[in-house]
């Protein structure tokens, strides 16, 4: 490998680290801290800044076969959960990817190993408080994945 290879790799470890999150509706933290990604954030509460984007990767094997993904997207400030515009309710399949890289889209099999990708804007909009973020994704009303982390959005 070239030095500028290495270097663009210890890089890319350095800005796409395990971040540490809960499993939804408890405190508990994932064992695998490798599961969920979220740039810029290795320790909670994640500092997700205005007019930027956030990107997230999340690990995950689903316990029955799926035909259909939505994100569940929403961050609770002051115990209310109010959606993220733009991601809350849009279709995740184009977002799964088998864990060679390659496009699994929706059906998905129970028991496979699969990676959700995404990426979603720090709106202008959304103020500068601190809160929950719930994010899941969903099938009809099963849950496939899930996860809560603390944030705050900056300016």
């Amino acid at each position: 490998m070239t030095k500028v290879a290495v270097l663009l790799f210890v890089a890319l470890i350095a800005i796409v680290g395990a971040t540490q999150v809960n499993h939804c509706g408890s405190d508990e933290k994932y064992e695998d801290q490798n599961q969920i990604k979220i740039t810029g954030c290795n320790t909670p509460p994640c500092k997700l800044k205005r007019r930027t984007k956030a990107s997230i990767e999340q690990k995950f094997v689903p316990d029955r076969d799926v035909e259909n993904a939505v994100t569940v997207v929403n961050a609770a400030i002051l115990g209310v959960p109010l959606p993220f515009v733009g991601v809350d309710g849009t279709s995740a399949c184009n977002s799964i990817y088998n864990m060679d890289g390659t496009p699994a889209g929706c059906s998905l099999k129970q028991g496979v190993e699969y990676i959700y990708k995404n990426e979603f804007s720090i709106l202008a909009i959304y103020p500068t408080v601190s809160m929950v973020i719930h994010y899941e994704l969903k099938d009809g009303d099963h849950s496939i994945a899930c996860f809560e982390v603390p944030a705050k959005i900056v300016n």
